[in-house]
């Protein structure tokens, strides 16, 4: 996208007293299209039914909107396909499609949340709106809101559930719900305070003020996703020593010439390049976690971490990692942030065999790093919409 990076973070909170949310997000990056599409559902009512509602229309309108599928119509076969109740009452559930393409193109598609919030420059910032009828005889009257626009540097996109502007619906502060002209002031003022505040930040304060709106116990499912287009952040990750020895120089070139941040995950290529660059490595003898080697110091690195382990353990974190996970300071957890806070990863995997340890006829420990760099870098681009370039040394 013209070198922007799309920075998302979602942020949710279930009604008091139920077990699952009635609102559901899900994500996809289309790698083969450079295409991104974020969808949030709220399914009628709470908990179970609720969520049943929202996970069938977001799984719908994901792989119809991935086929280029017109909205009406989309929308037309999966609101039909939604389970009734008993009394043959139509099942519900509002949606918020959100497409961004590689042609630098936002489209903003709403069906009955509350309106998507633009931010420009600090200030609201309000697109031509279409209205577009859903198409059906039984869908007579309902429409889909969509937006489109091209982002610049800085723009934010606030998309909710109602569950966000109705906060504080009866109390005396908001007797009518927070609603999305103070809700528009709130995002303001962050913007103000903070012009560069992340996607992640400004979900949470988004979302602490529901909490607090509601006097810290839920009436509704609310869901706030926070979209941000900034110049892309650059890191690096090395992992293993290149296949050759001869090419050990030209892989500490590279290494060196990087002009971001990096690390190091392997002790024995940590050595190489130490070795290569004359610099002392310096390992944290005191530490607290079982089954985790130490980390380790070096010049010009934010860290250095044993290999395949630390890896192993990075890759756990990841695939678990929720709205609601929060990062110690192990070395795994260190690597995690530093992978998060970064958008364009490089990271080059060294194929050489350990001969210390392995028979070189059964490279398990290559294949088992292989394994789970693939898994990092496949769950970098598709759940953290991160640029990931893999280059095998």
């Amino acid at each position: 996208m013209s070198g922007l990076h799309v920075d998302v973070d979602f942020q949710q909170k279930m009604t008091a007293g139920q077990i699952v949310c009635g609102d559901v997000f899900h994500s996809r990056r289309i790698s083969g299209e450079g295409r991104y599409i974020l969808i949030l559902s709220d399914g009628l009512g709470h908990g179970i039914r609720a969520n049943v509602l929202a996970n069938l229309t977001t799984s719908m309108a994901m792989n119809y909107t991935s086929f280029h599928t017109k909205p009406e119509i989309a929308a037309d076969i999966f609101m039909r396909v939604l389970p009734r109740s008993g009394e043959g009452k139509e099942s519900y559930a509002t949606f918020t499609i959100i497409e961004i393409d590689n042609d630098e193109l936002v489209r903003i598609i709403n069906y009955d949340n509350p309106a998507t919030q633009i931010f420009r420059f600090g200030k609201a910032f309000v697109p031509r709106e279409l209205e577009i009828p859903v198409r059906g005889a039984e869908n007579k009257g309902k429409i889909l809101r969509v937006r489109e626009f091209k982002p610049l540097r800085g723009d934010r996109i606030v998309f909710m559930s109602d569950g966000v502007t109705q906060s504080g619906l009866g109390s005396k502060l908001f007797p009518m719900g927070w609603g999305d002209g103070q809700l528009a002031q709130f995002i303001q003022k962050q913007l103000e305070r903070q012009p560069e505040i992340t996607a992640t930040r400004l979900a949470r304060k988004i979302m602490n003020q529901v909490e607090m709106n509601d006097q810290f116990k839920m009436k509704d499912d609310a869901s706030c996703g926070v979209i941000n287009f900034r110049e892309p952040r650059e890191f690096m990750l090395i992992t293993g020593p290149p296949f050759y020895k001869i090419k050990d120089q030209d892989f500490v070139r590279m290494v060196k010439d990087f002009p971001g941040k990096k690390i190091i995950c392997g002790g024995t290529t940590a050595e190489i390049i130490a070795r290569e660059m004359d610099l002392n490595i310096s390992i944290q003898h005191h530490y607290d976690w079982e089954n985790i080697p130490p980390a380790a110091e070096m010049e010009g690195f934010e860290m250095v971490t044993e290999g395949i382990l630390t890896l192993g353990k990075v890759e756990e974190i990841l695939e678990n990692y929720t709205s609601n996970t929060r990062l110690e300071d192990s070395p795994p957890e260190e690597v995690v942030k530093l992978l998060l806070e970064h958008d364009v990863i490089h990271i080059l995997l060294g194929m050489r065999i350990n001969r210390a340890h392995h028979d070189p006829e059964q490279p398990f420990e290559i294949q088992m790093r292989k394994f789970v760099v693939r898994r990092i870098v496949k769950i970098l681009e598709e759940r953290f919409f991160k640029k990931v370039n893999l280059e095998f040394i």
